[in-house]
């Protein structure tokens, strides 16, 4: 029954009028035909190509080659009603994607950078005797790469004995070599993630395309892309034993720490070149996943040839980088002198043997595609073995012979660069030749014999087609589309030294650009399943003991998170602006609602209103008008809500407390950060519907005002609920709190520089306003219903100390929280400093100060002349906390202790 109503829904009759379509009959509707000289995933074979162009759908054509068995047993898992619940299943992963904030930055994109993660609904499957086949080859590659970096690295036979050209090693920028000699100082362990990039050809064989090994990216998003897809097809993931990815993550964890100079006790951070690299998404991912510090190169400094953390409380040794960032830019001291992602001195720390890098720098080389041509003979030169798992014919234009034999199959080459980044002169792009014109052509042969070194020719083969999932690119009748992919496969090693091959990888699927797989020209990505029939691995990597048997010891438990300078300067401002966000909201809201009451507002409280607004920057002082001008006013404050070019316009703070939040997105659950992002995008697209009509919609204002105080109290509450009161919590409290008594201290002081204070007994509207800025309506009515009495307002707002609101519980608050964080210093310093720091803090003025309010008696206080000068004193106190953090944790002033 399933299956006709999807076929009738397609627009297409059945094969026969009485007949009952099999499930075989909807796949074969909804398959486009497969093109020629493909191989095709979907049925396991080529197609031969069709004579003419046929619309009608393969089963009603001649018939088809069947389905590969594991592709139909995936789909008979699904069943007739499953295939025809896909496009919801679709158009949820896209949802998911959006939701969880998964990015991949390309800059060139008009859409802008951040662009979000393509994703396919349906998973690239292996069978086990494909897989059998990768895993042998690539395993057996990553040892091969591992001797030659060895050799190159230490006594070079390979270049003496002209089995590697020596311009391919030392004409190439990833060789390093400050690096000679310091394999032996790793432990003879250079490499500990290798990444290959396969390509199925026609005939089934899979074949190797290029090799990473610098900083290979993948390993986030085909994580993320397990956990997406996998939900979506849980009975086909278990019936297929498809293996999981979790342990072998966990023993290349392990394996970098006991490989360190540190065992099993090491610091093990990951280095970021920063939130606008095109695959920070997966660095935060990663980190978080692996539990691992997410640093950047000023976050790291080298003292006495050891590398050290930058924390809030000293410096921490780090014994580990997992970095991902290439060789040039990693020490600005030996390398790119330019460069500001890396760490000065960090080569340095490497060859004294202080610090494992993975990878160790100096492997760019290997990334030559003009080297792939020589490997069948230095494997069997150093592992006695032929190679397993073949390369693409590849001929380095540096060798005449090789160019000559090249140039006669130039029509079905790709040209690649030799050297990638060597120089302006050797930039460029691959090309496939067969896409040029013949003057084209002849223009690239001509640059080639000028600069030979500079060329690498691979032989091209149409890519193994992928089905794919395409509900809104193609016609209604047709739902699956092959695309050409290419897979990404890891090679880790693991806690026995040993490789141990990912169990699954990374398919890139071909966009628009035919024959090019590439997620820069707007490509889309793809889960691997690998059917093992074993599922070994936990689902999880949290639920798996160390690998060895290894367990918690008491320095692991007592262990706690480090916080470095960057990271709590973030923090610290990722408060300030919720905070600031969330006042300036509510002081946007009250005076729209003031204009548009029932009740006129005094003059008192008017010119109270127009100083709040225009002294924080929601509106230009030149707005103070009169009575009659009001509308003049509020049209202004409406055009100011998302002015991006005003640094204290609404808009400006939520996407300010949106940047600070993504560069410490690590410590970000997913919904946080998906209810931040949010927040900040309906905001400008609200106020965007408001300012779109010619009188400015004071409605649509109030709404988008609205929406946004609702997810600033999502935010505040996973701020508050959802996170781990550690040093850096400790700091975006720190930040809240010097915003929140800054404003109300201000808010106050200017209700009596206005008299609006003055006229608050017979003032409703200023009554009023002065509770809903300090957010305490509610509590106040309930404790006093509709009283006026001056002296209870101000016992709540000023001295109260169950108000968080007032600014006796602020004050103390952050009295508090300052102590906190100077004691965790004290302590970080050892016990000659313990108790030093919280005895010079206290002899400040600024601490003094945050005792008062709750010694004050509030009906004296409602009336004391002096109370104006008391305020002043608490917002100054506010900024000189501020600029005291700032100085003494985040400007790096002095020399700092190490840390044990």
């Amino acid at each position: 029954m399933h299956t006709l109503y999807i076929l009738e829904n397609s627009g297409i009759q059945p094969p026969a009028k009485n007949a009952t379509p099999t499930l075989a009959d909807v796949l074969g509707h909804l398959a486009q035909p497969p093109v020629a000289g493909h191989f095709d995933e979907l049925r396991g074979s080529g197609e031969p190509p069709p004579q003419a162009f046929d619309q009608t759908p393969a089963f009603l054509r001649e018939p088809t080659a069947s389905l590969a068995p594991h592709w139909a047993e995936f789909f008979n898992h699904l069943g007739s009603s499953g295939i025809g619940d896909l496009d919801r299943r679709y158009q949820e992963l896209t949802r998911q994607v959006r939701d969880n904030g998964i990015t991949y930055n390309v800059y060139a994109d008009q859409n802008g950078p951040q662009r979000p993660w393509s994703v396919d609904l349906l998973p690239l499957i292996i069978t086990p005797e494909s897989w059998r086949v990768i895993e042998s080859g690539v395993t057996q590659r990553a040892q091969l790469l591992e001797s030659i970096l060895q050799d190159i690295y230490g006594p070079q036979e390979l270049l003496r004995q002209a089995m590697i050209p020596p311009a391919l090693v030392h004409g190439h920028p990833g060789y390093l070599r400050p690096m000679h000699q310091v394999i032996e100082s790793s432990g003879g362990k250079h490499l500990h993630i290798v990444a290959f990039d396969l390509a199925r050809g026609p005939d089934d064989q899979w074949a190797v395309v290029s090799q990473r090994t610098q900083a290979p990216s993948g390993l986030g998003y085909l994580l993320e892309n397990r956990l997406l897809v996998s939900r979506h097809f849980p009975q086909a993931f278990q019936a297929m034993g498809i293996e999981r990815l979790a342990q072998s993550y966990q023993s290349l964890v392990h394996a970098l720490k006991r490989n360190s100079p540190a065992g099993d006790q090491a610091h093990v951070a990951l280095l970021t070149p920063g939130p606008y690299n095109e695959t920070y998404f997966e660095h935060a991912y990663l980190a978080r996943y692996l539990g691992l510090t997410l640093v950047e190169g000023n976050d790291l400094t080298v003292r006495d040839q050891k590398l050290y953390l930058r924390t809030l409380h000293g410096l921490e040794p780090v014994h580990v980088l997992l970095k991902r960032l290439d060789d040039e830019f990693l020490d600005p001291l030996e390398l790119r002198a330019d460069s500001t992602l890396g760490v000065p001195g960090l080569l340095q720390a490497i060859r004294a043997g202080h610090v494992q890098v993975a990878n160790a720098p100096g492997s760019g080389f290997l990334e030559s595609p003009g080297l792939l041509g020589f490997l069948p003979a230095i494997s069997e030169k150093l592992l006695n073995e032929p190679l397993q798992l073949p390369a693409m014919d590849t001929w380095w234009c540096g060798e005449a012979a090789a160019m000559q034999l090249a140039f006669k199959e130039f029509d079905r080459t790709v040209i690649k660069p030799s050297f990638p980044n060597a120089s302006l002169r050797q930039r460029f792009h691959s090309e496939l030749a067969s896409s040029l014109s013949e003057s084209a052509k002849e223009a690239w042969r001509q640059r080639i014999r000028n600069d030979p070194d500079a060329h690498t020719l691979q032989s091209y083969i149409p890519l193994s087609q992928l089905p794919t999932w395409q509900p809104s690119k193609v016609s209604q009748a047709i739902k699956i589309v092959p695309r050409p992919y290419m897979l990404r496969v890891f090679a880790l090693r693991d806690g026995d030294h040993r490789w141990r091959v990912l169990p699954g990888g990374l398919a890139r699927v071909a966009g628009d650009t035919p024959g090019i797989a590439s997620m820069q020209r707007g490509g889309s990505s793809a889960d691997v399943w690998v059917q093992t029939g074993a599922g070994t691995d936990a689902p999880s990597q949290q639920q798996q003991p160390p690998q060895g048997g290894l367990r918690p010891t008491r320095d692991t438990v007592g262990r706690h998170r480090l916080i470095t300078s960057r990271a709590a300067e973030n923090l610290y401002w990722f408060g300030r602006y919720t905070e600031r966000s969330e006042n300036t909201l509510r002081l946007a809201k009250l005076c729209l609602e003031s204009l548009n009451g029932e009740q006129a507002p005094s003059n008192s409280y008017w010119q109270w209103l127009q100083l709040m607004v225009t002294s924080h920057g929601l509106a230009p002082a030149e707005t103070l008008t009169g009575g009659h001008r009001r509308r003049l006013f509020e049209r202004t404050i409406i055009g100011y809500l998302d002015a991006k070019e005003h640094a204290t316009s609404v808009g400006f703070n939520l996407r300010e407390m949106q940047r600070a939040a993504s560069v410490v997105r690590e410590r970000l659950s997913t919904e946080q950060w998906d209810t931040i992002r949010h927040t900040t995008e309906q905001f400008s697209s609200h106020c965007g519907l408001a300012t779109s009509q010619p009188e400015f919609s004071s409605v649509q204002a109030l709404e988008a005002l609205f929406h946004a105080s609702k997810s600033l109290a999502a935010i505040t509450g996973a701020q508050v609920d959802r996170m781990t009161r550690d040093d850096g919590w400790q700091m975006l409290s720190l930040g809240r709190h010097i915003e929140r008594l800054g404003f109300l201290s201000e808010c106050l002081s200017q209700a009596i520089e206005t008299n609006a204070l003055a006229a608050l007994p017979e003032d409703d509207a200023g009554f009023a306003g002065l509770l809903v800025l300090f957010d305490s309506t509610i509590t106040f009515r309930a404790q006093h219903q509709e009283s006026r009495n001056p002296a209870a307002l101000f016992e709540l707002l000023v001295t109260d100390t169950d108000n968080p609101r007032s600014l006796a519980w602020v004050a103390s608050n952050l009295k508090s929280r300052l102590l906190k964080v100077v004691r965790a210093s004290d302590r970080a310093q050892g016990s000659l400093a313990t108790d030093r720091g919280e005895i010079q803090i206290q002899s400040l003025p600024f601490f003094e100060a945050l005792e008062q309010p709750a010694e004050l008696e509030p009906r004296r206080l409602a009336l004391d002349p002096s109370l104006n000068q008391l305020l002043t004193q608490f917002a100054d106190s506010a900024w000189q906390v501020s600029n005291w953090v700032t100085a003494k944790y985040f400007s790096h002033i002095g020399d700092r202790s190490i840390g044990a």
